[in-house]
């Protein structure tokens, strides 16, 4: 089954959300959604959220699922303002709950804030399944980046998340907590191991060095030849060496504060206070 995929380019943080219905109905599924945030005043906005939402509604699609492949460190997820207005079950690994262990201690969250995953519809683990209509998503682990991270196989789509980048670009760092480049190395080969005509569709694209046009959309034969860390048959040994280099020199992305405390609550703010304001800490020294 080849799934219908429409993206949508956040030019603020270089994210590709997803679209994906199935051809032979009306049902659809959103994959990393984007609420707009402006950290310097604090200030949300809906406007990427709104261009999916108008989409739905105008092709008459019934939302069934708002899936994150991972808690994104990089941006926030829209995913409750989208279910709020259309519906649909929000899912994410079921590995959450070591994110919300971590960083429920690095944002001193207390004991109001659950760890156990219960802020999402539905937590996934490898070999689980969805339907999107008659249409059916395989999921595998893919871990490395995160220890949460999930590709969603839908079809002849793979939607990777940030495991891997475009062929001229690479793959995702792994310096996070719960990261490994081991791990990362394992997951992306058995992304490989989908046949070669498998489209890949990637979470990011920065442009690489003698690209003038984002990109997402590649293939497992593409990767396989072409990827700058991991085709050609590159050793395990070497790509964790590369990996663990490359990144002791990448400097913290400028949304991972407000990023990490929504999302591992499922894109939700955190509890008002008696006034009904909402507050993000800053943890000093901490990440």
């Amino acid at each position: 089954m080849k799934p219908d995929v429409t993206a949508f380019f956040d030019a603020a943080t270089n994210t590709i959300s997803f679209l994906i219905k199935d051809p032979g109905g009306t049902a659809c599924a959103v994959i990393d959604s984007v609420l707009d945030f402006d950290y310097s005043s604090g200030r949300t906005d809906t406007k990427s959220a709104d261009q999916i939402i108008q989409h739905i509604k105008f092709n008459d699609l019934k939302l069934e699922w708002l899936l994150e492949s991972h808690v994104h460190a990089d941006h926030l997820s829209a995913a409750p303002y989208i279910q709020d207005e259309l519906g649909g079950k929000i899912g994410i690994g079921n590995n959450i709950t070591l994110i919300q262990k971590t960083f429920g201690k690095v944002f001193n969250e207390g004991t109001r804030f659950r760890r156990d995953g219960s802020q999402f519809d539905k937590l996934f683990v490898e070999g689980d399944s969805l339907m999107i209509g008659q249409m059916r998503a395989d999921v595998l682990h893919t871990p490395g980046h995160t220890p949460a991270c999930l590709t969603y196989v839908i079809g002849d789509a793979a939607f990777v998340g940030d495991t891997l980048f475009m062929p001229d670009f690479g793959t995702a760092r792994c310096d996070f907590p719960g990261g490994s480049s081991e791990e990362l190395f394992n997951s992306i080969q058995k992304i490989l191991s989908l046949p070669d005509e498998t489209r890949i569709f990637v979470g990011h694209d920065y442009k690489a060095p003698g690209r003038n046009e984002f990109a997402w959309e590649t293939t497992v034969g593409e990767q396989k030849a072409r990827n700058i860390h991991v085709g050609e048959g590159k050793r395990k040994d070497a790509f964790v060496k590369m990996r663990d280099e490359r990144d002791a020199t990448l400097s913290m992305p400028k949304l991972i504060i407000p990023s990490l405390q929504i999302n591992m609550r499922a894109g939700h703010m955190p509890e008002p206070d008696e006034l009904g304001d909402i507050f993000l800490k800053v943890p000093i020294n901490k990440i």
